[in-house]
């Protein structure tokens, strides 16, 4: 059985998110409005972005990850797993050795 994410829990993540995001365009030093306008979105959606709106469209995310130079966090969001099975076996496996080779002494 799999277990679903309540909205309670991802209305906590996205306002974490949100804050984070707040936090890295004040460090920035930049108004909501020029960080808007470099990411392609009007105020009031950057606004809701900081809030942790559950509308805002995922496109403004990658480009607010963009303008942080963040990009390649967004690569692991769903970034593909070992199963169980996988691991177990990868570590079930001997690490592999090197061939011997016989030293030959110059003389």
């Amino acid at each position: 059985m799999q277990t679903v994410i309540s909205l309670s829990e991802s209305t906590t993540v996205l306002t974490a998110l949100g804050r984070r995001l707040r936090s890295a365009r004040v460090a920035r030093n930049q108004t909501m409005a020029v960080f808007a306008a470099r990411i392609g979105v009007s105020v009031p959606t950057l606004r809701a972005m900081e809030r942790g709106a559950p509308t805002v469209q995922v496109g403004a995310w990658a480009n607010a990850l963009w303008a942080l130079d963040r990009l390649e966090d967004f690569a692991t969001v769903l970034a593909e797993r070992a199963s169980l099975l996988e691991r177990a076996r990868a570590a079930a496996q001997a690490p592999r050795k090197r061939p011997y080779t016989r030293r030959t002494s110059a003389r």
